[in-house]
């Protein structure tokens, strides 16, 4: 069988294409794939603001046009440069696993100083989407006192992009993480002058991967989408065999969702939908083409939730019930700048530590990314509270070999994922533990696997009452107690959810 392949000519969108081309050769030996490549309106005009440009398809309709004129066989797009409106005469019908969904933030190390000094820090991005959601987010998630955050239109592709970093003597830049990494894991020749440059780029700057919980992505970021005219039945069975169904219903949701508020590429909303193990997460971020504020993170659980309760049978109801313990420090040697440190609480960083930039921080949530952000520290992403498991993605950024350890307290027990480095100890506070606040509640909510055992070694009774907890560690302690807690993303979705 022979196919023409066709996409933009950015050295991109030629390795999306041929990444597609190497999953059919795979799953098809003997496949024949020829490649056109082609400009599009967007490429013809790289000097126009996207906001001046049509708004459907400027990346994509030349494309689809060769598709149904039969110049081509099949299309390879980044999926999220397609118009919300489905096409009459043409269809997506496969997709690759999504890489990384995440923007990804530059700073120029250059620069930093005078970001420090002015508090204002200068960020080249066309997204309003980015900028709406950003401007919130980056004062509370960079170090020191950055009061301000000043978006500067920019075009071109992600090389040109990155040049212009240093060319309009900008602080930093925003991207799409799955577009970085793609260029600097491609192998082929043609690609790896673009790779050394990104690579030399990379390190003059300062890195983020910027959570999807505070600024969720366009939808379909990361995710290449594989079009076929309609009436090719041949086509879509030879693509069936090389679709990833999860990624392709996570971006059909992600779109719908879109649609729904009447969002489009200029639309100030970011959509992101995450499949895991205990249920489908989905974060809304952004303004509708209403103007009215969208900001929701809701959990659609893998299996029934029990039915509610009248809340004094709720336990904890706020978070001085369980405030069982404080938090002595314990002596700790500093490890070795490239060592990758992920930091269980901000506390669990002792003070007297200073952190070089260079060095690797991973944050468990936002709050604990805020926390050490405000004492100084650059944090280059987090787990987003969805526990120690929620993998990083960064070996590209930073290198696969990279030895990580846990920062967080004596009693936790080791991992043999990842090292454990005491740096605190957990104390029971003075009073006695109120375990007499537990009886007469039957749906628990653990914060803590600490708790948890503290807890369950005294009231054996708890075994059989109902569970909660967010996901990670303390889902794995009830786990290894052999209960089956409910998961849910924090205590006050659970409080409001649960509670008649």
């Amino acid at each position: 069988m022979r196919v023409v392949l066709a996409a933009r000519r950015s050295a991109l969108a030629r390795l999306q294409a041929q990444l597609v081309a190497a999953a059919l050769r795979e799953n098809r030996p003997g496949i024949e794939i020829e490649f056109q490549y082609r400009e599009s309106l967007g490429d013809r005009l790289p000097d126009r603001p996207l906001w001046e440009m049509p708004e459907k398809g400027v990346f994509t309709e030349d494309l689809r046009a060769e598709l149904c004129g039969g110049g081509c066989d099949l299309v390879v797009h980044s999926w999220k440069d397609l118009p919300i409106e489905e096409s009459e005469h043409t269809e997506i019908v496969a997709t690759l696993p999504r890489a990384d969904a995440r923007d990804l933030l530059l700073v120029r190390e250059d620069r930093w100083a005078g970001v420090e000094r002015s508090g204002a820090i200068s960020l080249l991005t066309s997204s309003p989407r980015r900028a709406r959601n950003l401007g919130a987010f980056l004062p509370e998630a960079l170090p020191g006192d950055v009061r301000t955050v000043n978006f500067l239109p920019v075009r071109g592709n992600i090389p040109t992009r990155v040049r212009k970093m240093w060319e309009e003597e900008a602080d930093g830049l925003i991207l799409a993480k799955a577009a970085l990494d793609r260029l600097l894991e491609a192998e082929a020749e043609e690609f790896v002058e673009t790779a050394a440059e990104l690579r030399r780029a990379l390190a003059q700057c300062r890195w983020m991967a910027l959570p999807l919980t505070a600024n969720p992505t366009a939808p379909a970021q990361g995710a290449l989408a594989v079009e076929i005219a309609r009436d090719r039945e041949d086509l879509r069975r030879l693509l069936a065999g090389i679709n990833c169904a999860a990624t392709f219903a996570a971006v059909q949701r992600e779109r719908e969702i879109l649609r729904a508020h009447g969002g489009g590429c200029h639309q100030a909303i970011g959509v992101s939908v995450r499949e895991r193990a205990y249920g489908e997460i989905t974060i809304v971020r952004g303004v509708d083409a209403r103007g009215r504020e969208l900001a929701q993170t809701i959990l659609q659980p893998d299996r029934a939730r029990p039915p509610q309760l009248n809340r004094a049978r709720l336990w904890p109801r706020d978070a001085a019930e369980n405030a069982w313990f404080s938090r002595e420090p314990v002596a700790a040697t500093q490890p070795d700048s490239a060592v990758a440190l992920w930091i269980a609480k901000a506390d669990a960083m002792p003070a007297a530590w200073r952190i070089p930039a260079t060095q690797i921080v991973w944050a468990s949530g936002l709050r604990t990314w805020r926390r050490l952000a405000r004492r100084g520290v650059w944090v280059h992403g987090c787990a987003e509270s969805l526990g120690q498991e929620e993998p990083s993605r960064i070996e590209t950024l930073a290198g696969p070999q990279r030895q990580w350890v846990r920062l967080t307290h004596a009693d936790v027990g080791e991992d043999p994922a990842m090292p454990t480095l005491a740096t605190y100890r957990l104390r029971p506070r003075e009073a006695p533990i109120d375990q007499q606040g537990l009886r007469g509640r039957e749906y628990f909510f653990w914060t803590s696997g600490s708790n948890f055992r503290q807890a369950l070694a005294r009231n054996e009774w708890l075994r059989g009452m109902t569970h909660f907890c967010g996901p990670g560690n303390t889902a794995r302690a009830l786990r290894d107690a052999g209960l089956d807690p409910h998961i849910f993303l924090d205590h006050r979705q659970w409080l409001e959810e649960m509670s008649l």
